[in-house]
């Protein structure tokens, strides 16, 4: 099995001036076995603003070991002007093993669409690579040079494929041994022209030691105006081995073509060994229920199994109608590859664009086909967020399983649950000349559950038992060896299947079993019409007293006690050796199990062999992803103390408890009310008049300031110490458009705190479909809390009954409430007689409890003087909660004081 590491990347920019850049950063470290995928450089650990002049940055990314660094890939997203960045170097440091690695790897060069060459993405080498092999002796350069392959690579365009593009065309080639890095397949000569209609094109590539090749991916870029490849067939040919290998491909690479996809996978054919099937694999993303949990980015997956992985893939075409990715919808996506046996894990992440990209992630489930009748299932249950969560927006995500996707369907005689489980336990075999190993299943149901002792003596084993009493069956939890261990056994699969219901599912512990730890591993049931339980991480964290003699040598162990059951005896020591506990000291322990619900007490055993007394102060015990909860156990008091059992237990009762919804990120930067904003729209007429915008806070409203763009490129907003964000106002500064602009896409972003908005755009007109609007307002979106929902507010004006009360002029409204104000609205209806009601209607974001309306008129026509008897607004189709507003007074220019605005209370 690979190590997941810890890779420290330190990033140096540059001191030129300009070096600096607000843009977000992206990373993927590449080495002998694979890379770790794109990655955003989240947050700095060292600075509160990253990326700004002369400075170093550290940033932390886990990945599966990945060999020998070779060469980082790093670019940012800022590509207007002046958004350019200059990166002098890159070192990693990374541990395997004893040796503690250090990577140099160079840049001294500028990131900018407008500066150096234009590139705002650079790969960049490892300095010591080179210099790799001057110390290795002749003999070891002789095995390496054995270790590279090299690859005559022929490729057959087909002829209705169209002219080709520039556009990047990857190979890369999957063997028993490994991968190897995509392969660019350009042209060697300058100049030269390749994948041409009917053409064959030759290209000599390099590669590690991959062993039997079993598959090759070939891939595009999407382009703009790519109009496709129509690729005929592959053939490869290895020059040392002359190794020969033909793929009959046949079919496109397009996205509006076939199967719309740009990547395609082909298994090899040999005479000799079994071709491997190529699977659609049904892709489900399932989007959480709560505010926010939808996101616009671009989302990406990879799948891993036994047998390799699918690459990255971009999840575009959803099988679901409607928006994809959006709160609590389940969208599927069709992912062909060559069969990767049985699946372990996936990574999926999202790019950050789009109106608030972050995403309430619940799981991912995959099956082979749309004909299968299980599915494999990756819980999550945590946001992919640069802010909220974990604060990343790219997650692994073990398997937990595997589960039927539909409940069996029996005959109503049969519906009783009378009948036997039948259980297949596998995993790595034990030699003969070890004794059995012994460990123990306990199945935890709704009602009770039952402890099964289990006797492993080779590959596989089955029991069967009827647990009765349980209920219904929950979760599974796995503790032992109970017996000396003389060699690692691993766990790999439970596979479950009643007789009477046909329930049935298959659980990867994907567990080792070591000889000097005692181990408790557990996993929740998987039924086709129920959402797992989330396997939650609990930080531990023993508060031993700042007293004489507080502290402790000896065994100890722990088990926490929720409102569904326990964590069954975890161990804080290993086997055969004691652990210490040290005066004023915090140990901190970590341990996964499945949602215990609320945390009543924790039972705590400590045995000293020297007859140590322990002062355990407090017990703190957080949950790392769900639902972001601290549970303290307060003890306060002497464990051993004057006992003469061997081991000693106290239970410690919950003393207080702290549940946040949302883990936000901690952001120590001050905002100073400057904003970027994009703001993307279709439908824009050619002589656009000035659109103005307002940004409304909880604490006061920005002044208006004007769009100075529809076309998604950034610019600057103040809008100084307003609070909170909670909507944005467009106000047009003409009467009206022919038609309204469509609207697809607005963000801010805070550019001192780096928060990002989101508010949903979705069947969005700016000023109405037919233009007739002059104002339109969109509610903030936090995943927090319940944006501000739109009210159709109605008004009625009664205009009074002296002589000459009416008008024909303009009139203009301002709603004030507790949540800002309406901006100013003219009102539709055209005529405002003496002693009658006229009645208009206005769409708004929820002003709260209203308090004022500033009304008014544009003083044109003939007698434009008129008597304003009152002002009476409700919500639309509601009865209730009217609010009246009195005047009784000339808003004319001629008359009384000459004013032709008031302000009503």
């Amino acid at each position: 099995l690979l190590l997941v590491l810890v890779y420290e990347i330190h990033v140096y920019t540059g001191a030129k001036l300009g070096a600096e850049t607000d843009f977000n950063v992206y990373i993927n470290l590449t080495g002998t076995r694979g890379d770790a995928g794109k990655r955003k450089l989240h947050r700095s650990k060292n600075n509160n603003v990253k990326f700004q002049h002369g400075q170093m940055d550290i940033f932390f990314i886990k990945a599966i070991s990945l060999g020998d660094l070779e060469k980082v890939l790093i670019s940012h997203d800022g590509a207007a002007p002046g958004n350019g960045w200059f990166l002098d170097k890159i070192v990693i440091k990374y541990k395997e093993g004893k040796e503690a690695q250090e990577v140099v790897f160079p840049c001294n060069r500028w990131l900018d669409g407008y500066q150096d060459d234009g590139k705002t993405e650079r790969e960049l080498s490892a300095k010591s690579k080179h210099s790799l092999l001057s110390s290795i002796d002749n003999k070891n350069v002789l095995y390496l040079f054995c270790l590279a392959q090299q690859w005559r690579v022929q490729v057959k365009t087909d002829g209705d494929s169209p002219e080709p593009q520039d556009c990047k065309r990857t190979l890369v080639i999957y063997g028993s041994k490994g991968k190897s890095d995509e392969l660019l397949l350009s042209p060697q000569n300058p100049g030269h022209v390749c994948f041409l209609p009917r053409a064959t094109d030759e290209f000599i590539v390099e590669t590690g030691d991959v062993g039997d090749v079993y598959k090759i991916r070939v891939s595009c870029d999407s382009v703009p105006g790519f109009e496709g490849w129509h690729l005929k067939s592959f053939h490869l040919e290895e020059l040392h081995t002359k190794q020969k290998m033909n793929f009959d491909c046949n079919c496109w690479l397009s996205l509006s073509r076939e199967d719309k996809e740009l990547v395609k996978e082909f298994p090899a054919v040999n005479e000799d060994q079994k071709t491997l099937p190529v699977h659609k694999y049904v892709v489900s993303v399932h989007t959480g229920d709560c505010w926010g949990a939808e996101t616009f980015a671009n989302v990406y997956i990879t799948l891993y199994g036994t047998r390799g992985d699918t690459g990255v893939r971009k999840l575009h075409t959803s099988l679901t109608k409607g928006r994809k990715f959006q709160r609590n919808k389940v969208d599927s996506f069709l992912v062909e590859a060559v069969s990767l046996s049985r699946l372990q894990k996936v990574v999926i992440g999202h790019d950050g664009e789009g109106y608030g990209a972050g995403m309430y992630l619940k799981m991912v489930t995959v099956r082979e086909s749309q004909d299968s009748d299980k599915e494999w299932v990756f819980p999550w249950w945590n946001w992919l967020d640069t802010h909220l969560g974990l604060c990343e927006t790219v997650c692994e995500i073990v398997t937990v399983g595997r589960r039927l996707i539909s409940c069996p369907k029996l005959p109503e005689i049969n519906m009783q649950s009378s009948g036997l489980w039948i259980m297949d336990i596998t995993g790595s075999d034990l030699s003969n000349e070890v004794d059995p190993l012994h460990l123990s299943f306990i199945f935890y149901g709704n009602l009770n559950h039952k402890k099964l002792p289990l006797q492993v003596t080779g590959k596989a084993v089955q029991i069967k038992d009827e647990l009765a009493d349980i209920g219904s069956l929950y979760k599974v939890q796995v503790t032992g060896p109970h017996s000396e261990l003389k060699q690692p056994w691993h766990l790999d699969l439970l596979h479950m299947k009643h007789t009477g219901t046909k329930e049935e599912m298959y659980l990867a512990f994907d567990c080792l079993f070591n000889p000097n730890e005692d181990k408790c591993v557990e996993l929740p049931a998987l039924y086709a019409d129920q959402e797992p339980l989330p396997v939650v991480k609990y930080s531990i964290h023993l508060h031993t007293g700042d007293l004489k003699k507080a502290d402790a040598t000896g065994e100890a162990y722990l088990c926490i006690q929720g409102e569904r059951s326990d964590s069954g005896k975890r161990w804080l020591n290993l086997r055969n050796s004691l652990i210490t506990f040290a005066r004023g000291q915090v140990d901190v322990f970590k341990i996964k199990a499945v949602y215990l619900g609320k945390l009543t007490q924790v039972l705590v055993g400590f045995k000293s062999p020297k007859k140590d007394e322990w002062f355990l102060e407090k017990i703190v015990i957080k949950e790392v992803s769900y639902p972001f909860s601290s549970h303290v156990f307060v003890h306060n008091d002497w464990i051993n103390k004057r006992s003469k059992k061997d081991f000693v237990e106290v239970v410690i009762p919950l003393k207080e408890m702290s549940v946040t919804s949302l883990l936000s990120k901690q952001i120590d930067t001050k905002s100073r009310g400057r904003w970027q904003m994009w703001v993307h729209c279709t439908q824009v007429p050619e002589d656009v008049p000035d659109i103005q915008v307002v940004v409304f806070g909880r604490k006061g409203k920005s002044p208006a300031q004007k769009v100075q763009n529809l076309h998604d490129n950034p610019f600057l907003l103040t809008v100084g110490d307003i609070g909170d964000i909670t909507k944005v106002s467009f106000v047009l500064s003409s009467p009206h458009l022919e038609r309204g602009i469509k609207l697809h896409k607005l963000r801010l972003k805070d550019l001192d705190t780096k928060q990002d908005l989101s508010f949903s755009t979705e069947a969005q007109c700016l000023f109405g479909e037919d233009g007739s609007e002059t104002v339109t307002e969109l509610a903030a979106v936090r995943p927090d809390k319940a944006p501000l929902r739109e009210v159709l507010y109605s008004i009625s004006v009664h205009t009074g009954t002296l002589p000459a009360s009416g008008t024909d002029a303009d009139v203009f409204i301002t709603i004030f409430g507790e949540h800002g104000d309406s901006c100013k609205r003219r009102l539709k209806h055209s005529h405002f007689e003496r002693g009658e009601v006229s009645i208009s209607e206005m769409r708004a974001v929820d002003l709260g409890q209203l308090s004022q309306v500033l009304v008014e008129h544009n003083n044109v026509g003939y007698g434009a003087g008129w008597y304003l008897d009152r002002i009476v607004i409700h919500e639309s189709g509601k009865t209730d909660g009217q609010y009246a507003f009195l005047c009784q007074q000339w808003l004319d220019s001629g008359v009384g004081d000459a004013q032709m605005e008031r302000m009503l209370r």
